[in-house]
């Protein structure tokens, strides 16, 4: 938590999790005596008040942990015991689309609310694919408004991207840029991801939205951008998907297309 944490991208994330393993019985247990009973019931414990997922990645920082004692700090172990324990399946990735008249609703509920850029921060989703995190973190020096290019220097695979804008992105900024005065640097849209968490469960209260999280914009974005007849190395380039196998789910989505194709 303290040395091998804070150099990655997910520091606050990943020391939030340290923070509450630390808190949890299985941590009073010595590192000779641990054992993947021990971790087996913990995982089996876990698995009663929180989600798959969470538990396998409280899984992986526990073995990432024990690693690194084991190579970097003169920690003698005969295996790492967290290697040995199977993890719970995962949950399959989320389909949720906008549904009807949701997204209008979505904006008409934004249009009322107290965070200013939620609307726009919407709009954004669905235009571009970019993650919350990646709009949050736009600046205007990345961005070129006669380009129609938005760059993000560090994105979660940790490489950069050239995102193309559609022309009702483009509005959103060009929109932006005139009220903040042209200017040359500073983010486009300057508010917490905290501040949005919030909101966002507000504004999907108010338009009446229930199982649409912030995230399903960028799946919704993803979808159409396979429904204008883009095709997966192209999508994967817009959206970032380092592996283009993570957008094999989406497929499905294009079937009606492709009977007219057929014939």
């Amino acid at each position: 938590m303290t040395e091998i944490s804070p150099r990655k991208r997910s520091a606050h994330t990943e020391v939030s999790r340290i923070k509450a393993l630390l808190r949890r019985p299985l941590c009073h247990r010595t590192l000779a005596l641990l054992s993947t009973s021990d971790l087996a019931t913990y995982r089996d414990d876990r698995l009663k008040t929180v989600s798959p997922s969470t538990v396998i990645r409280e899984l992986n920082t526990i073995s990432h942990a024990i690693d690194t004692a084991m190579r970097d700090w003169d920690v003698y172990l005969h295996r790492n015991p967290c290697k040995l324990v199977r993890r719970p399946s995962p949950p399959r990735g989320r389909n949720r689309r906008l549904r009807d008249d949701e997204e209008q609703r979505l904006l008409d509920a934004a249009d009322t609310g107290r965070n200013i850029y939620m609307r726009d921060l919407i709009v954004l989703a669905i235009e571009t694919g970019m993650r919350r995190g990646e709009l949050l973190s736009l600046d205007w020096q990345h961005i070129d408004l006669d380009a129609q290019i938005a760059h993000l220097p560090v994105t979660k695979n940790g490489e950069s991207r050239d995102v193309p804008l559609s022309s009702r992105a483009r509005g959103v900024l060009q929109r932006l840029w005139e009220a903040q005065g042209g200017p040359l640097a500073g983010r486009a849209l300057p508010t917490s991801e905290s501040a949005v968490v919030q909101a966002w469960g507000h504004l999907c209260g108010r338009a009446g939205i229930t199982g649409l999280h912030f995230h399903d914009l960028r799946h919704e974005a993803v979808s159409r951008f396979f429904e204008l007849g883009l095709n997966v190395v192209e999508v994967g380039t817009i959206s970032g998907h380092k592996e283009l196998r993570m957008l094999a789910r989406y497929a499905h989505l294009r079937a009606g297309d492709l009977v007219a194709r057929l014939g």
